[in-house]
């Protein structure tokens, strides 16, 4: 009876532990619950919750609870969400984008959900454009070690990128993205459509990281941080 009692205690546990272990949400960034603010027009700070819901957001390591909609940081870290009506570029895919921007002076800001891997993934893919090269380092990691991404295709104004994720497969854990701006240079990423695919990442393409898309970003985001 005993011996009954402990399988039936450990098979309550083990039922427990994949009871918390969730999903990951909102990786298309599309749960957004945000005003419209006219085209043409900039925002201000937004509640991070109603941002990016499912994300908890860092600048240098502590915790943000307000992000940028529609406006884009002058030279500061921070991050933003650009969506709906956004006229100046940078949305990757439906409505909305996040935009990491370490700023000026080795800055570090990054986002960061807990969840389940899916069993069956064997890469995860996102997409991002970026600017400034060799000005920051962008990085992509889970529990705590970095994956090793690389650049697959080129789209209209980003870039797609995978990265070997089969050691993680069934596993719970922190899924962070960073960008740090190194010295005195100016960095930032746009990133958007994150997902974990069954498909094993396919030979790296020929494209880097700063692609014409994120060139183009770059200098539109330049002007705007001039005025």
């Amino acid at each position: 009876m005993k011996f009954v009692s402990a399988i039936i205690v450990i098979i309550l546990l083990l039922g427990g532990q994949s009871g918390f272990s969730q999903g990951f949400v909102n990786l298309d960034f599309e749960s957004a619950n945000l005003p419209t603010i006219p085209e043409g027009q900039f925002g201000g700070y937004v509640s991070r919750t109603n941002a990016i819901p499912g994300w908890t957001a860092f600048t240098d390591g502590n915790q943000t609870t307000q992000i940028l909609q529609n406006n884009l940081t002058l030279g500061a870290p921070g991050i933003e969400i650009l969506g709906p009506d956004w006229n100046l570029g940078g949305v990757i895919q439906s409505n909305y984008t996040v935009v990491l921007t370490a700023g000026v002076g080795g800055h570090t800001v990054s986002i960061s959900q807990t969840g389940l891997i899916p069993v069956s993934a064997t890469s995860i893919l996102f997409q991002a454009s970026g600017g400034n090269p060799g000005g920051f380092t962008f990085q992509v990691s889970f529990g705590g070690q970095y994956l090793n991404y690389s650049s697959i295709s080129a789209g209209s104004n980003y870039t797609l990128y995978g990265a070997d994720i089969s050691a993680f497969a069934g596993q719970s854990g922190a899924l962070n993205f960073s960008v740090a701006s190194i010295g005195s240079n100016f960095g930032y990423s746009y990133l958007d459509a994150i997902q974990f695919s069954s498909s094993p990442v396919p030979e790296p393409g020929v494209l880097g990281f700063f692609a014409l898309g994120g060139v183009l970003f770059g200098l539109r985001r330049w002007k705007h941080t001039s005025r």
